[in-house]
């Protein structure tokens, strides 16, 4: 299971020149284009239950998606995207370690092969066969996500870990709808969803510091991880890998699979929890 961001580099010069080609480069030389890959508030990392500091203060957080604001699903190149409206505040996150609240903009999921892992996050060196990230950005200080997105306090990023088990009925909803974005840049209507279905029954959480796991690295985000895992099965993570990293137009076709990024260096931050 090693992993490979999934599409060898090209040869051809002009398309490397590309920054959004980064999908081409392992993820251990992103360093090259975007500097701050070796920053010191980097993601994802590897959560230590036992170094984790319990924070009374630490208020439980509150998951308002009650308006099914989804509006589409789509395939970026790397990942399965499903955006939301983020006009309003109809779907947001608050308390626990959020100033204010911060609204729903998309949430996308990290896999790996067929057997092997695929969270970015690991909790004490446990992988999990995928991560399910619910990104949010503060519309209370920035005008925009992209505003949002290069600022210290711009984004909250809600992460859930799966776990194999038994299948999950609401991820149906999504794995159905896949074979409608098999390829790279392939979008389809995707209305009504509510993500609360995806939620495990605890939301006990880690939270810290970091970024974003894919470039450009923003260090913008306040990572809050659930600790309880969901369970889906095998054959639900199965059609996340019929999912293609190239355009309909290209030969070379390569299976979405091991998209995440390794666990990277703490540099001396903490990891707070909200249970003991």
């Amino acid at each position: 299971c090693n992993h490979q961001s999934g599409v060898q580099p090209s040869h051809n010069p002009a398309k490397k020149q590309r920054m959004d080609e980064w999908t081409n480069r392992s993820p251990s030389a992103w360093y090259k284009v975007y500097p701050i890959a070796e920053g010191n508030r980097q993601s994802p990392i590897d959560i230590v239950p036992a170094d984790a500091v319990f924070d009374a203060k630490l208020s439980p957080i509150s998951l308002s998606y009650n308006n099914c604001t989804s509006v589409s699903i789509s395939n970026n190149g790397h990942s399965v995207v499903v955006e939301f409206i983020d006009s309003d505040e109809r779907s947001v996150i608050r308390g626990g370690p959020l100033e204010n609240m911060y609204r729903l903009k998309q949430f996308h999921f990290h896999w790996g092969g067929k057997g092997c892992r695929g969270s970015e996050h690991t909790v004490g060196g446990k992988t999990y066969a995928s991560e399910l990230h619910l990104v949010h950005w503060n519309a209370i200080k920035y005008k925009s996500f992209g505003e949002a997105a290069a600022a210290p306090d711009g984004l909250a990023v809600l992460g859930i870990f799966l776990e194999i088990g038994d299948e999950h009925r609401a991820l149906h909803q999504i794995t159905d709808a896949l074979y409608m974005v098999k390829f790279k840049g392939s979008v389809t209507d995707f209305k009504g969803f509510n993500p609360k279905c995806l939620l495990p029954n605890s939301l006990e959480y880690w939270t810290y510091p970091g970024s974003l796991t894919t470039p450009p690295l923003y260090e913008s985000v306040t990572w809050i991880l659930l600790k309880e895992p969901i369970y889906v099965s095998e054959k639900q993570m199965g059609k996340f890998r019929t999912l293609l990293f190239n355009g309909e137009e290209e030969d070379d076709r390569k299976r979405m699979e091991n998209n995440f990024r390794p666990p990277q260096p703490l540099r001396g931050r903490t990891v707070q929890a909200s249970f003991k």
